[in-house]
């Protein structure tokens, strides 16, 4: 397991570091974002956009529950907010296996999708525009993925 921490000063570097991230990634990644509202979750998974060439705006999928965009791969954007204490099918476990990259905010609520492998963020609001966001890789391909960083 490899833990990295990213220091943000405003949305635009948040957005770099998911659009990096995005950039490096490849098909059937999965990325749990995790942090408060507000905490800069919707902000980075733009960026990831961005890194799949992705040129439609992206929201968060709150009332949709998932979001399909289509980039050089197809970013599944899942947020399970509403989700807590849920415990019906809902589908989500195809989109883990297809060839795109799989963003699921507030993953928390849905552990039973979560795969064995897979890249924790954890975004943590420290002042009013700065962030600390805390990357751990689960597997082999994640800890090579956030040698991005290096």
């Amino acid at each position: 397991m490899k833990n990295i921490v990213i220091y943000t000063e405003n949305a635009e570097e948040t957005r770099a570091v998911g659009e990096k991230l995005a950039a490096a990634a490849g098909p059937n990644m999965v990325f749990l974002m995790k942090g408060d509202l507000g905490a800069g979750k919707t902000t980075m998974t733009q960026g990831m956009a961005k890194g799949l060439g992705i040129t439609r705006h992206v929201t968060s999928p709150t009332f949709n529950l998932l979001k399909i965009y289509k980039g050089r791969m197809p970013l599944y954007h899942i947020d399970a907010y509403r989700l807590e204490g849920v415990s019906q099918d809902l589908g989500f476990e195809e989109f883990l296996n297809d060839d795109g990259l799989t963003v699921i905010e507030w993953s928390q609520f849905v552990p039973d999708l979560i795969p064995e492998e897979h890249l924790s963020i954890s975004l943590h609001l420290e002042a009013e525009d700065r962030r600390r966001i805390e990357l751990e890789a689960s597997g082999e391909a994640y800890e090579k993925l956030l040698e991005v960083f290096a």
